[in-house]
């Protein structure tokens, strides 16, 4: 019998229970990427049928392996709705939410010890996206209910719904299924392409390997990480939440920074994460993603885009340096931190040589602008932005929600400055349904976990085109 927190009754007080396999707490140890092998042809995705991703062999490597919190349904049964899980405070834990929202940390239980030198096993999601089913054999990811394919207000309205309206007018899509492991690049569709007037057809290319960091608090764990975990993170060969607790079954960890957990100290705590993660996986993926937990993201999308733009260079990203997002202008240039941005592996080894310069890359200084201080010691060491935009000037990386970008305004003559169109003023800003490519990258200020689940839903569950 199961206490619902991941302890097995009856079994020693020093082993933790996974599915039907109780193994001990000390079990836990990495398993390096790309163990698993998978068919692909086109992006028609399947496991191979002889493999088991959580054997016994698997587990004892990893006992946290196909871990997905009980199945839990609403007492209200089919008077559920899930507008109801809308109503809740962006900041909340999900302690208050009602039993359906898939929210609430007392149905995670408690999280397992994990040793200090303890090293993430970061494809745990992907196994079971890879998989289709957690260790269970329950569906994963978890089907999302047809009410989040109708007009979802931001507090669970039935009218105002302006994301669902941003990406039915902007026609913004997946490229590909989250499991697919080619990618169809389009080498023409980059800003200022084709120079030469020809437009090159498509062309099926091995989807690059990408690693996902999200910074976040461990009061998000149960909400905002797991509905990522549940949603889109699985898209990435690689994911890891860098939080103030350690849980090894998202996974998530705490690290040791200079100065305190702050907001005002972001900066030391995403010097850190880099730290960590060039030393532990540097060698294990081509590009690195960056955000809080307050993103959406579309991997399948980063992942085409990405090859599409080493194709076009004739590069590749191992050898050759890339800093990928939003990029802005405040009398410098940077990448925007709120909508995410991506290092390739060679940049990150060229940062990870540098970054204990002072005078050029800030190793000292406490302040919340991270995405700045990055961008000034990756241009110190001659690495600039690449202009996302798609060929006909529409943004990929985007610092806010898709509605708030489907209806910015410039602000009128004499009125307040807005940073937004400040920063971009170099650029300009396209408005209404060109605000955003098709194939976007992320967006920013999907604070609640509905919400995740709801673009999730509209993203990969909807027909939009019937709507």
């Amino acid at each position: 019998m199961n206490s619902g927190n991941g302890k097995s009754e009856g079994t020693n007080k020093d082993s933790w229970k996974i599915g039907k396999v109780s193994l001990p707490k000390n079990a836990i140890r990495r398993m390096r990427n790309g163990k698993s092998k998978y068919q692909s042809a086109n992006e028609d995705i399947k496991s191979e049928p002889d493999q088991n991703p959580y054997s016994l062999t698997a587990l004892k490597k990893n006992p946290f392996l196909g871990w997905q919190p009980p199945l839990t349904h609403s007492p209200l049964g089919s008077s559920f709705s899930w507008r109801t899980c809308f109503k809740a405070d962006p900041k909340s834990d999900g302690s208050d939410q009602p039993t359906g929202c898939n929210e609430n940390p007392a149905e995670m239980g408690s999280n397992p010890p994990v040793a200090k030198d303890w090293i993430p096993d970061v494809t745990i999601v992907r196994t079971m996206m890879m998989h289709g089913k957690d260790i269970n054999g329950n569906p994963f990811p978890p089907s999302l209910p047809k009410e989040l394919c109708e007009g979802i207000g931001v507090r669970g309205e039935k009218s105002g719904d302006t994301n669902k309206e941003c990406l039915m007018e902007s026609i913004i899509r997946s490229t590909g299924a989250l499991n697919s492991t080619t990618v169809t690049i389009s080498p023409s569709n980059h800003y200022g392409q084709p120079e030469n007037g020809i437009i090159q057809d498509p062309i099926v290319v091995p989807a690059p390997k990408l690693m996902c960091l999200v910074y976040t608090m461990a009061d998000a764990h149960a909400n905002r990480i797991r509905a990522m975990q549940q949603t889109w993170a699985g898209g990435c060969d690689g994911f890891l939440a860098f939080s103030t607790e350690s849980d090894p079954r998202l996974p998530a960890i705490s690290l040791e920074h200079e100065g305190p957990e702050a907001y005002k100290n972001m900066w030391q705590k995403v010097r850190s994460i880099w730290k960590f993660v060039g030393t532990h996986y540097i060698d294990d993926y081509d590009w690195f993603f960056i955000g809080g937990d307050d993103l959406f993201v579309l991997p399948h999308n980063l992942k085409t885009y990405l090859a599409s733009l080493a194709h076009k260079d004739g590069t590749d990203p191992k050898t050759k340096e890339y800093f990928v997002g939003r990029r802005f202008n405040e009398g410098s240039y940077f990448n925007s931190g709120g909508a995410g941005y991506t290092l390739s592996r060679a940049t990150l080894r060229k940062f990870l040589a540098n970054m204990e310069d002072a005078q050029h890359c800030a190793a000292k200084q406490r302040t919340s602008m991270e995405d700045v201080m990055i961008a000034r010691c990756l241009s110190h060491l001659g690495i600039h932005f690449t202009d996302t935009r798609d060929a006909r000037g529409r943004e990929r990386f985007h610092p806010f929600a898709p509605g708030s970008h489907l209806h910015w305004t410039p602000p009128k003559p004499g009125g307040e400055r807005d940073w937004y169109e400040d920063y971009n003023k170099e650029w300009g800003i396209l408005e209404g349904k060109d605000c955003c490519a098709p194939d976007s990258v992320s967006f920013h200020y999907i604070k609640k976990a509905s919400m995740v689940r709801h673009m999730q839903a509209l993203l990969y569950s909807c027909d939009l085109e019937d709507q």
